[in-house]
């Protein structure tokens, strides 16, 4: 650890924290259909295609008329993508030639992308041509990011409305985020991207000589418009498989921050959305105070333990001192051009939101750095999140929270002015719930069936957090992986696919049965025995339930796996 590595993690902190105000204010503008800079342009647009696609734009929707055209519409996208992939080789813009993807691949990838999660279980620029990349991959990384964005907005309407019987109108939602959120900053930092080096062009692979003589294939093609907004609307899903340890996706240092501060500026902008929404910019303020905190804490176990180095290196003398760890920290499997802190903190901030774009091979972390992101992943991408997912999972967290400090005074808990009651704790559990039971279920089939173990490369402790990491990545959406696995067999491509749909749609369903049921109660006033949801008595709160939910669901998980390693590691065991 150094200085330097602390300043830039508080740089990063700072920059991220001026963007929350400005970028929530503009958020909440944009979805209350007032006047923004863009709307001379833009409007026009949004009026016309409400017109072709027979959209009402003043028809608001019931919360189950929301879900059913929020589920159809996925459906819709998952048979297009599907029909994509299996008709690759018929299509233009494929200068490589690929054939058509695999039954079950194509299965599992369609799924991945219309959830937002955007696991690969293939190499992107080996197995996807031109076209599946731009109309199929990069399309739904708009429209997946769009519609989880729309969700928290339903759920954030119920904590803001009284007596209503909407949660607001899908299409409309869908159709403003992309038009002024999505787009606009895509197409700026997309060019921004280009001018830093990123390949943004059509044309076939190019083959090099190397010095030795040797041939050598390099792939392109139209990267940093898939790039974007694959950061900035948490997609993961690179066009490479390296993702932005690729040079092709993240060419320089100011690449690398600004990739990290996409990745969480919707995240954390939705946190000021709730506060303006709601009335009270104080009560996203709070929000934005819990994520923090356990992003925090995240970095803080993550960059020392990946800066003191690998401990069964020590007995080989690797560094000068007999018996010191290596001087620049474990940069195995690191990206060597930004060093550990930015590794570390890259991990973190993409395992915290259902962002894949690693810039640093997970397998390649210690054990207990390897914990971090899957302990932040199984707690549901809350800390800012994915698109949307942050907001509303956190809020999940806090209506339970809330509930528990309500029978501790012996009152009728109450959030925002609203009662929580037995209909909301009850879906607010199940939609929490939903995660360990996919995770472990899946996992615990995994290690035991030949058909999943055929696939690991890895036995032991290593092999069982792999498992684990790849149905906790698939159940909350993220995408990410550790190395070691071969998941593009039948086996982990359906399962995993089947971890996606629960992770996603069991999660949405109750989630908008909560948003639905808020919105019809009326604000109830405070009053002296109300507990406070604006300070720290209420962040702390917050993020003891979550420490104690995650604790008793994946603590013997997470023993089994990552904590045996290490214990395993430190005693130059084996494994």
């Amino acid at each position: 650890m150094t200085i330097n590595g602390w300043v830039q993690i508080a740089l990063y902190c700072v920059l991220l924290t001026l963007l929350v105000k400005p970028f929530g204010g503009y958020m909440t503008r944009v979805f209350n259909g007032e006047r923004t800079l863009l709307a001379p342009v833009l409007r026009p647009v949004e009026h016309a295609l409400y017109r072709l696609c027979g959209v009402r734009e003043q028809e608001e929707q019931h919360w189950v008329i929301y879900a059913v055209a929020m589920l159809l519409f996925s459906l819709a996208g998952f048979l297009s993508l599907y029909a994509l992939q299996r008709l690759q080789a018929l299509l233009p813009f494929n200068p490589q030639g690929m054939s058509a993807v695999g039954t079950d691949l194509a299965f599992n990838t369609s799924i991945s992308f219309v959830t937002n999660t955007n696991w690969q279980s293939y190499t992107p620029e080996s197995t996807m041509s031109y076209l599946v990349q731009m109309a199929g991959l990069t399309v739904h990384n708009f429209v997946s990011a769009a519609t989880g964005i729309a969700l928290a907005l339903a759920l954030i309407r119920g904590f803001a409305r009284r007596s209503a019987h909407t949660v607001g109108n899908f299409w409309v939602d869908l159709t403003r985020c992309t038009l002024y959120i999505l787009m606009p900053v895509s197409i700026v930092i997309g060019l921004f991207f280009v001018w830093q080096g990123m390949p943004q062009n059509l044309h076939a692979y190019t083959e090099a000589t190397t010095l030795e003589g040797a041939k050598q294939i390099i792939a392109q093609g139209p990267v940093a418009s898939q790039e974007v907004i694959k950061v900035f609307g948490t997609n993961g899903g690179g066009f490479f498989n390296a993702n932005s340890a690729h040079p092709f996706e993240n060419p320089t240092a100011l690449t690398n921050l600004v990739q990290m501060l996409l990745i969480f500026s919707i995240g954390a902008g939705l946190t000021n959305v709730f506060g303006r929404m709601v009335g009270d910019q104080r009560q996203g303020w709070a929000i934005f105070a819990i994520m923090g905190v356990l992003f925090l804490a995240g970095v803080c176990v993550a960059y020392p333990v990946e800066a003191g180095g690998n401990p069964a290196f020590a007995a080989l003398h690797v560094d000068s001192a007999a018996g010191a760890l290596q001087a620049g920290g474990n940069m195995e499997g690191k990206e060597v051009r930004f060093g550990i802190l930015n590794s570390a903190l890259f991990t973190t901030i993409t395992t915290d939101t259902s962002c894949g774009a690693v810039n640093t091979m997970h397998d390649s972390l210690l054990p207990l750095a390897g914990l971090v992101p899957i302990a932040n992943i199984e707690l549901g991408e809350i800390i800012f999140g994915g698109v949307g997912s942050g907001i509303y999972g956190m809020l999940m967290f806090a209506i339970t929270a809330v509930f528990v400090a309500g029978l501790m005074v012996g009152r009728t808990p109450e959030y925002l002015g609203k009662k929580i009651e037995a209909k909301e704790v009850k879906m607010a559990m199940l939609a929490i719930l939903v995660l360990p039971l996919s995770i472990l279920g899946f996992t615990a089939l995994a290690v035991v069936l030949p058909a999943g173990t055929g696939a690991m490369a890895n036995a032991g402790p290593h092999g069982f957090s792999e498992a684990l990491y790849a149905y906790s990545s698939a159940t909350g959406n993220n995408g990410s992986a550790f190395a070691g696995l071969s998941a593009n067999v039948p086996f982990w491509n359906i399962t995993l696919g089947l971890a996606m749909l629960i992770g996603r749609f069991l999660f949405i369903v109750p989630m908008l049965a909560v948003a639905g049921s808020l919105a019809a109660k009326k604000i109830v006033p405070a009053s002296a025995g109300t507990f406070p949801t604006d300070g720290g008595l209420f962040v702390g709160l917050v993020v003891g339930v979550i420490l104690i939910v995650g604790g008793l669901t994946f603590f013997p998980a997470l023993a089994l796996g990552p904590v045996v390693e290490q214990l395993a590691m430190n005693a130059g065991t084996t494994y």
